[in-house]
């Protein structure tokens, strides 16, 4: 038997998937407490044949399709949460409540409720089960890992044997992009407070200045970064915090603390990274007669995709939309995605979808977590064909 056409069962439902979305989109929520989009999200999925449930430490939903045929379950995962942005883009749909889906995580939930719909239409001819997760706190709050913790990889009672996401950025729209192994950077973050005693600004000789350590920590950080590593298995460390406080212009103050977000592409380069950070800092701020305390906390993993189910994944959407609309991503993203933490467990794919209208300037297109980012929603149909085709290509194996 072939499989089912996704994409033209998908036409059918576009226009309720942009209205959820623009829905999502004007009332975004923060971190792992969604109720909002939560209920949203439960008012979608009424009436279809899904086992629901919803998480304990997040507003999650868990969703179980059980399909006509025997066969493995498989994961498909949506995003939900917001970030902390003005939103400056003038939609008639525009959030006004200082938050944003800056990141398009209001197409990933209306695109999984999508497929949700499509296999559910198409449940007899289903193999298997597909687990559905709606996820709060991908923004830096670990809400998959929560989500892992509470039983997601359980939820059909078998293990998925293969997982799948998909994430929109700017772009020529309709485009898939993925490739193996790894696809997004591990995320870390750097903290720093360096100690000395301050004094008067006239007399810095009766001091021990923490300002020239600090701005020596700084460039001594690229420095490590672009002779410790291999240009292969690139790190990427940009110092985002510097801050003295709010002393008096005239005052050499006591302390300097600084922060950094610190990307890795590879187990090794992060225990470089764990290993030589602190003896650097501590290395300069002792030359200085100074002390020093580090900080270096672990985000997300590397979002590593598993070959063979990727090679599968391409072979299903060039099957659907034609070659001419995937590709091979060339290197990896620089960005972080808390997938990684369902790809450590579970084989998978995580692709991106490119958004943006055909009418926009490459040159001027804004990129995700921008207040004047702009996503395209006419993509959701092929969004939600995509996660089905495959999803149903899968189970069937």
């Amino acid at each position: 038997m072939s499989a089912p056409d996704f994409a033209a069962d998908a036409v059918a439902i576009l226009p309720d998937l942009v209205a959820l979305r623009r829905a999502l989109h004007a009332d975004p929520e923060l971190g792992l407490d969604l109720p909002r989009t939560q209920q949203k999200v439960l008012d979608a999925l009424e009436g279809l044949p899904l086992e629901i449930t919803t998480g304990t430490r997040t507003t999650s939903v868990v969703a179980v399709l059980r399909g006509g045929r025997p066969g493995p379950a498989v994961l498909l995962r949506g995003d939900m949460d917001a970030l902390p942005i003005e939103e400056t883009t003038g939609l008639e749909f525009a959030s006004t409540n200082g938050t944003m889906h800056a990141c398009g995580h209001d197409l990933h939930t209306a695109g999984l409720v999508g497929a949700a719909r499509l296999l559910s239409e198409r449940r007899d001819e289903l193999h298997g089960s597909v687990i559905f997760m709606f996820q709060p706190g991908e923004e830096g709050h670990g809400g998959a890992k929560v989500m892992i913790e509470e039983g997601l990889l359980d939820a059909a009672g078998e293990r998925p044997v293969a997982a799948y996401a998909i994430h929109v950025a700017p772009g020529p729209r309709g485009l898939f992009a993925t490739r193996s192994g790894a696809v997004a950077a591990g995320s870390n973050q750097l903290f720093v407070t360096v100690d000395g005693r301050g004094g008067h600004g006239s007399q810095p000789h009766q001091t021990l200045d923490p300002v020239p350590a600090a701005a020596e920590i700084v460039l001594a950080l690229q420095s490590f970064v672009t002779r410790r590593f291999d240009a292969f298995d690139p790190v990427v460390l940009s110092v985002t915090r510097l801050s003295t406080g709010e002393g008096a212009v005239n005052v050499i103050p006591e302390q300097v603390e600084l922060a950094a977000t610190v990307r890795n592409m590879s187990p090794a380069s992060l225990a470089t990274l764990q290993e030589g950070l602190p003896r650097v800092i501590e290395g300069v701020a002792a030359a200085h007669g100074l002390t020093a305390d580090v900080r270096f906390d672990t985000m997300y993993p590397v979002t590593v995709n598993d070959p063979a189910e990727t090679a599968e994944t391409v072979d299903v959407l060039q099957g659907v939309f034609g070659e001419q609309r995937v590709v091979i991503m060339p290197t990896p993203m620089m960005g972080s995605e808390d997938f990684a933490f369902v790809l450590d467990e579970v084989p998978g794919t995580f692709i991106a979808l490119m958004t943006s209208s055909p009418d926009a300037d490459p040159s001027t297109i804004e990129w995700n977590h921008s207040p004047r980012v702009l996503f395209d929603d006419a993509v959701l149909g092929d969004q939600a064909a995509a996660l089905a085709s495959v999803a149903f290509a899968r189970t069937a194996r």
